[in-house]
């Protein structure tokens, strides 16, 4: 205890003391101190019970499980790193005969820094992988945003009528997200494809494609009808950037890039993580789930992603685009696994 505080129990013991003096000699002192008549009583009470006025002692409500028990959870926690916590509650209760409440197990895991997060969702990486990220990353890690404002960002995505809530919890530390262990890894499902490209400054027209993308409809719409006019407007040192999909490595591909003297970046497989595009689709979904009413049907999600995808601001996609070096940096520095982005 220090001072400030002795002396305010000092202060509270010298002023009932003055209470009980007043009631020893007789008169009603509840209005001369200001102080409630069934205050006065209590204190009245307390002095012929034990001789003074101080507060009892009382340790509180009593803990409903015991270091064993903690240990118990902290130790199931730990090895089944999705279960709940009514699961965690269901399984010390059939364990030691200890009933307690979800909110206990929370207060109990947040004790030893295990809170309930949701899962980062990604896509497998091999050794491979790592190494060939690690490797891309190191050698465009000092480039300019000069040289990042010549690079076409592009990518293709699936939206769908039913949001994917990912009402998915794990128990982790802080500052153990993107740890191996806390990862969920990503893969792919069905719904409305899209594609579009970023570039700083401007972007494409979004295409929603009916059907499977093949290397045809990749050459022939995306290559021929958005890629090849930025390539004209820019010039020769317009860089295209799309992944290592199938339809997009085909020969009839590469020869139309070549064709048209178009520059292609070699990009590490399984690196949504390193191209700014990604985030664009969040903003994008995030719009479209936004939107009141929300689409029911296909025409009307077609719709919504054409509108929505025009007004995205500018300025943000700028900003995902000129976050490359701290990509890179983020890649170097997790030796070619996840990265926060």
């Amino acid at each position: 205890m220090n001072g400030t505080e002795f002396q305010k129990v000092e202060e509270a013991v010298s002023f009932t003391t003055r209470i009980i003096g007043r009631l020893e000699c007789g008169p009603l002192v509840s209005d001369e101190l200001g102080i409630a008549q069934n205050v006065i009583s209590r204190l009245w009470q307390r002095f012929q019970d034990d001789g003074n006025v101080r507060r009892r002692y009382s340790t509180g409500r009593p803990r409903v499980t015991t270091p064993n028990e903690d240990q118990y959870l902290a130790v199931t926690a730990k090895g089944n790193w999705r279960s709940i916590a009514s699961d965690l509650s269901r399984q010390l209760s059939s364990a030691t005969g200890t009933t307690i409440s979800r909110q206990t197990v929370y207060r109990r895991l947040g004790k030893i820094g295990l809170y309930a997060r949701r899962p980062v969702r990604c896509v497998p990486l091999t050794a491979t992988h790592c190494r060939l990220r690690l490797a891309w990353s190191r050698e465009h890690a000092l480039w300019t945003p000069q040289q990042w404002a010549c690079v076409m960002f592009s990518d293709e995505s699936r939206f769908s009528l039913q949001s994917d809530s990912r009402r998915t919890f794990i128990w982790r530390a802080p500052g153990t997200r993107y740890q191996q262990e806390n990862i969920i890894e990503r893969y792919g499902g069905a719904g409305v494809l899209v594609w579009g490209g970023i570039i700083l400054g401007s972007r494409t027209d979004l295409h929603v494609q009916i059907g499977t993308m093949t290397s045809q409809i990749y050459r022939d719409v995306i290559l021929e009808q958005h890629v090849r006019l930025f390539r004209g407007a820019m010039g020769a040192q317009f860089v295209f950037m799309d992944d290592n999909a199938r339809p997009h490595r085909a020969n009839i591909v590469s020869e139309c890039l070549q064709s048209e003297d178009i520059t292609r970046m070699d990009w590490p497989a399984f690196s949504p993580d390193l191209n700014p595009v990604e985030h664009v689709w969040d903003m994008l979904g995030r719009r479209v789930a936004a939107r009141q009413p929300p689409p029911t049907c296909l025409p009307e999600l077609r719709r919504a992603l054409l509108f929505e995808w025009c007004n995205i601001p500018q300025d943000q996609i700028d900003n995902l685009i000129l976050s490359m070096p701290r990509r890179c940096t983020d890649c170097i520095a997790s030796s070619g696994r996840h990265t926060m982005y």
